[in-house]
């Protein structure tokens, strides 16, 4: 997942920065400059990488500041001190053992933004178990494949969220759970899954209660778990985030204790976050924008995590901000317009902002204005990233200048290596564009059960491939200006159109699709589809819509369909996808500037 934006004027200078930080930045400057001319930069070294497991940051905060508050859902009714948390994070811990997950088992949560998300990352993470995170947008097909991929041996799972049943999509997969016993599932199409875990206050058949699992152990489970901890290495698999792919079916970037670990803690102090801190966290769980850059990098402080909804809702989140005095918020563009314009924002007090995260998408400086000024986020900063590099790489300072905070992703993060090259591999010069590469501590493990994919992103030499377009000024900030390949950015939510092609290609009628991303004023990018059906074949858009609902996720599905004779290609048969986006965009009347 990449993450980028761009912020509006701070015509007052910020106070909070102490003249001893002030000289640290001072350095700072001169240690992040291209080197020789080229677009290479490297991070502060100065600042040493913890070797700490999950766990142990957990443990560590619980000790430091184990009466405060550590999370708060208000849906929810939950407050929990850091105490708290860390005790009923041994409960399911211990639960899990004794339902026989073991250090190295794959366990998957299919859930909104709910309390038992929390307690399953920190959980996991005690005993060594790898947390698969899984989209809460996922559809059936999206779900077998990813739960076979890994051989996931648990799923812990929503009953359901708005129109989405979480419970008859799972049983429609595994139809043996209405006779199974609960922990010994055994589905012809999910080979790997024993146990499902379900939020439900009621007994679902096949299907072990939450509640229940959290009461389930014994003396023999909770004797094991600091021994458990205490032989799990920084560097075990920690976490798989499934990320669309170009070749047609999700990828699973692997991350390790250390990966994420560090980059939390280095987003988070870059924000100047302590534990006097409160962050408002609307963004999903199960991206790492929410679960490495926020509740885990609370986590390494001792912050508060505010959770104001099981998914973005504007008032909600108005209200949780001001009754929490939340002093940081985490958001993608179109969450910050729909905040700043509901009509009861005038309603709320949200003096006690201060900084915080816009990314996911490019967002005008007028709404940066508008961020500053009336949500008071003065210090709000900018970052970029992607989910295999665990996901910062870039990110700007609270005390950047104006012109930096509008024009770039701010500059390298502590700890690592980025260039910029051409297509020959050659690292370019200052301010030629080229691809981002980034090189150090936060590149992921590989891409789970996926040599081929995970040779094509990361080189011999280490090097993380990002696919982005980007330059480096003299003084090492960094400018995203395009993309290598086609990607899509739908509201914060990447998408390979390769993907979504593969899917459509399974449609009886289809003979060939293309699908690609023109400009939306709402989403940033809008999907859409130029699809030749097979002689004689007869179909409509609705045909189509009908076809992918229930299939893929919902932002997967294409809002614009055009039926047409052929498509327009290379002399070498490859489709030109700007021909398409140019005309598409003049069909809809907007302007194509891609």
């Amino acid at each position: 997942m990449n993450y980028g934006f761009t912020i509006g004027d701070l015509s007052q200078p910020i106070t909070s920065l102490s003249d001893s930080a002030a000289e640290s930045r001072s350095e700072d400057s001169e240690s992040l400059k291209p080197h020789d001319g080229l677009s290479y930069v490297t991070g502060d070294r100065r600042q040493p990488l913890w070797r700490k497991t999950v766990p142990q940051v957990l443990a560590d905060t619980a000790l430091q500041y184990g009466a405060r508050d550590a999370a708060v859902f208000p849906a929810h009714g939950v407050r929990w001190s850091y105490s708290e948390l860390a005790r009923k994070v041994d409960d399911l811990a211990a639960g899990l053992l004794a339902i026989g997950i073991e250090p190295g088992d794959r366990v998957g949560i299919w859930s909104p933004n709910r309390p038992e998300w929390l307690l399953t990352q920190f959980a996991t993470a005690r005993i060594g178990a790898v947390l698969v995170t899984v989209n809460p947008a996922y559809r059936s097909a999206e779900l077998e494949y990813v739960l076979n991929k890994v051989a996931c041996k648990a799923l812990i799972i929503a009953e359901a969220f708005k129109s989405t049943n979480y419970v008859e999509m799972i049983t429609s997969i595994a139809p043996e759970l209405a006779e199974a016993e609960a922990g010994r599932l055994s589905s012809s199409k999910l080979p790997f899954l024993r146990s499902i875990i379900v939020t439900s206050p009621e007994p679902i058949p096949g299907m072990l209660r939450f509640d229940e699992l959290l009461s389930l152990a014994g003396p023999a489970q909770r004797l094991r778990l600091d021994d458990i901890t205490a032989k799990l290495d920084p560097d075990d698999p920690i976490n798989i985030q499934f990320t669309s792919g170009t070749t047609g079916s999700p990828k699973g970037a692997t991350l390790t204790h250390f990966n994420i670990v560090n980059n939390a803690r280095f987003v988070v102090e870059r924000m100047r976050l302590t534990a006097d801190d409160r962050l408002a966290i609307p963004v999903p769980l199960y991206h790492c924008f929410g679960m490495v850059m926020g509740s885990l990098g609370c986590a390494t402080q001792g912050a508060a995590m505010v959770f104001p909804s099981e998914a973005f809702e504007a008032e909600t989140a108005l209200k949780a901000v001001a009754r929490e005095r939340c002093t940081a918020f985490y958001g993608v563009p179109t969450m910050f317009v729909a905040m700043l314009d509901h009509p009861a924002f005038r309603n709320h007090d949200l003096s006690s902002l201060r900084t915080g995260i816009m990314a996911g998408a490019p967002c005008p400086i007028d709404v940066m204005k508008r961020v500053i000024a009336d949500m008071h986020m003065r210090e709000v900063t900018i970052a970029y990233g992607m989910t295999e590099t665990s996901p910062v790489s870039f990110q700007s300072h609270c005390d950047d200048p104006l012109d930096r905070r509008v024009s770039t992703v701010g500059r390298i993060h502590p700890q690592l290596e980025v260039k910029i090259v051409d297509a020959e591999g050659r690292t370019v010069p200052v301010g030629q564009e080229g691809e981002l590469c980034t090189r150090g501590y936060s590149v992921m493990r590989g891409y789970w059960n996926d040599d081929a994919r995970t040779k094509e992103s990361i080189d011999p030499a280490g090097w993380m491939h990002s696919g982005d377009l980007a330059t480096l000024d003299r003084e090492g900030y960094c400018a995203i200006v395009g993309r290598v390949k086609d990607m899509v950015i739908r509201g914060g939510e990447n998408i390979y159109p390769r993907e979504v092609e593969d899917f459509l290609h399974r449609h009886p009628k289809v003979q060939d699709v293309q699908v690609f991303g023109i400009p939306d004023p709402k989403y940033g990018e809008e999907l859409c589809a130029w699809i030749v059906l097979k002689p004689g074949a007869d179909a409509t858009t609705e045909d189509i819509t009908a076809f992918c609902k229930g299939q893929i996720a919902h932002y997967k599905v294409p809002r614009h369909i055009r039926f047409v004779e052929e498509l327009p290609m290379t002399v070498t048969g490859k489709p030109q996808k700007f021909l398409m986006r140019e005309r598409m965009a003049e069909m809809l009347g907007r302007n194509q500037d891609k």
